[in-house]
Order: C-alpha cells, then sequence, then structure tokens
C-alpha cells in the first residue's frame, strides 16, 4: 500500500475509520468529549469518532475542547461536524462550563518546557486531572498516560509490562504517574469508570520518532544512540484504541500499554532509511542495555494488530521526506534518558 501523497490524504487516512471503530461507535451510547484536543494526536482522534458515528448511523455528538489557538483548526472542525468548544481548563470554572458527557477522553498534557517551569507542567498533569477526576465522576474515562511512568527497563525483558513497577525518572514522568493516581483516585471515591493508555510513541509521517530518525538520515546528521531501542504505533491505530477502550473502563481503572508489537533497534531503523535514501547514516553514541519499552500483549489480546507495519511506515516517511512535504517541526527527543524535557 502507497503511503499519501499530501496532507489532505494524510489527514483522510489518520481518521479513516475500521469496521471495529463502526460497531465501537454503534454500540457506545451517549455524547464524546475530548479534553485537549488540539494537540498533535486531538484533532485525527475526534474526526475519527466523528466518521465512525456516521458510518454507524448514531447521533453521538463528538465534542472537542482545546484553546484552539489555531482558528482554522477549529472552523475546519466545525465544517466536519465536531463541535468545538475553546476553553483553557485550568482557568477557574472553566470545568463548570464544559457539558456533561457520559464518555470523556482525557488527552490535556504537558511535557516540553518541563524544565524550568515544573510547575506548570504538575499543574497540567495532576492538578487539572484531579479536577476533571471529580466534574466528570459519572462518567467513564478513557486517559492517555505514558510509558514514561515505567522508566528505563532491560532491552532484553521484552518491555514493561502492566504489572511492572513504576519508576518514573525527572519531574515530567513523575507528574504524569500523579495524574494516573488523581484518577485511581476519582475511580475510588465516586465509582468512575476508568481506562489509562500508557503510550509509546505514536507516530505519523509528519512526527514521530521514525520521522526524527528519517530525517537525520536525510539531512546527513548524526542518529543519537542512547536510546537504542524503542516502540512506535501508527496514530491512527493508536487513537481508534482509545475510542473503544471506552467500551472497556473499569473501576478500578484498568491500565494497558498502548504501542506496537516490535521492538525496534534505532541503528536498525537509520539503515533502513539509510537504504530507502541511499545514504549511510551516521550516528553517535552507543546503545545500552536498558531502554524505554513497553509490552502491548494485552492491549493487543483485547484489540487486535496494529494496522500498518513499521516497514510501511517507514516507506511512506521516506517518500514523505523525498518530496519534500510539509513536516511538524516537533522533535520527540526520545534520545533522553534523564527525564528532563
Amino acid at each position: 500500500m502507497t503511503g499519501p501523497v499530501d496532507e489532505d490524504e494524510l489527514e483522510e487516512r489518520l481518521s479513516r475509520p475500521t469496521e471495529s471503530d463502526v460497531a465501537h461507535a454503534a454500540a457506545l451510547e451517549g455524547d464524546v468529549i475530548v479534553l485537549g484536543a488540539g494537540g498533535k494526536m486531538g484533532p485525527s482522534l475526534v474526526r475519527l469518532a466523528r466518521r465512525a458515528a456516521e458510518k454507524a448511523g448514531s447521533n453521538t455528538r463528538v465534542i472537542a475542547v482545546a484553546r484552539f489557538s489555531d482558528k482554522d483548526l477549529r472552523e475546519r472542525l466545525d465544517r466536519e461536524g465536531i463541535e468545538t468548544l475553546a476553553s483553557d481548563l485550568l482557568e477557574p470554572s472553566a470545568l463548570t462550563r464544559l457539558p456533561d458527557a457520559p464518555n470523556v477522553i482525557f488527552m490535556a498534557a504537558r511535557k516540553f518546557g518541563t524544565s524550568g517551569n515544573e510547575h506548570l507542567t504538575w499543574a497540567m498533569n495532576t492538578y487539572l486531572p484531579g479536577l476533571v477526576a471529580e466534574r466528570f465522576r459519572n462518567s467513564r474515562i478513557v486517559v492517555f498516560s505514558s510509558g514514561n511512568v515505567y522508566g528505563l527497563v532491560p532491552v532484553a525483558n521484552g518491555g514493561a509490562t502492566e504489572s511492572s513497577a513504576v519508576a518514573p525518572t525527572g519531574e515530567y514522568a513523575q507528574s504524569v504517574l500523579g495524574r494516573e493516581r488523581m484518577f485511581e483516585y476519582g475511580s475510588d471515591r465516586w465509582g468512575t469508570r476508568a481506562m489509562l493508555l500508557r503510550l509509546n510513541y505514536a507516530v505519523e509521517i509528519r512526527y514521530g520518532v521514525l520521522v526524527d530518525i528519517a530525517r537525520a538520515v536525510f539531512e546527513k546528521r548524526a542518529v543519537d544512540l542512547r536510546m537504542g531501542y524503542v516502540n512506535v504505533i501508527w496514530q491512527r491505530d493508536a487513537n481508534s484504541t482509545a475510542l473503544r477502550s471506552l467500551a472497556v473502563c473499569r473501576r478500578p481503572p484498568m491500565v494497558l500499554n498502548l504501542t506496537g508489537p516490535e521492538t525496534l533497534s534505532t541503528r536498525f531503523i537509520a539503515e533502513e532509511f539509510g537504504r530507502r535514501f541511499g545514504l549511510q547514516p551516521l550516528f553517535n553514541g552507543e546503545e545500552g542495555p536498558d531502554a524505554l519499552l513497553n509490552n502491548p500483549a494485552k492491549a493487543l489480546a483485547l484489540f487486535g494488530n496494529p494496522t500498518v507495519t513499521p516497514a510501511e511506515l517507514m516507506d511512506w516517511i521516506a517518500a514523505w521526506i523525498r518530496a519534500g512535504n510539509a513536516q511538524l517541526n516537533k522533535p520527540t527527543h526520545f534520545e533522553v534518558q534523564d527525564g528532563r524535557f
């Protein structure tokens, strides 16, 4: 399967529902509100939800909540039948002004820029989740978390499982664990059903770990090998899992690792892009025995394998870069090992 040739086709593929998505939408009761829908994944998630509902013949409202500093994005979503609400969720009474909804997806988060502004990261990642847990205590809540809560694990072990001990390194990862704890508290106190999705790493062809490595190879820059192994998942597949997780929210919250099944070598990825570009990759540093890795077997048993493989993604990304198409220009800093972002 060839990759998208322009951003319109890319956005269409990122929000194209599968039969499983449509079946979920048909069975889902009530509206869906997405908090923090303006980031890298949110727009395609709300589009996916809307398209799946339409194909299912459902009258489910999909409500996207974000600051919407990009007015063009808000206008596009409105035209596509998605209700948009502009809100700074940290402002007093902001949450009280939002409509009730039985289905909530929480995507609001802060990572980059934490160093020097740790207080804001804790406010977004821990304080706000406590407020949301109380405000939507009668809803099902799917929460995007991060595999960073595990810290580095031995590569030879195949990645952290949901039963692995958490050992967050740095204030970002610690605040993400705080996010989880706030929703666990809400579940314990009010009986809220929830799902905690520990994501590592969502990718598409303008952004993500694979793009970072591909651009380094294409631009003849050294690829950093400090994080010698990674997991990735096509962004559409990650969003599909999040939406379908609404049906299996539990009390106490279920925890799922959300990523693809492959453990990929950073060196291998660079060499594969080198082959596609006809270039010899440059490297810096050496692989260590530990990496930030998740074992997604539990999620795959529930929702199935991703629909796009890493090899296909690398083909698409290489073609996209060779064509000089747009990039989001937001490095993931996946190579960071000390937790400082």
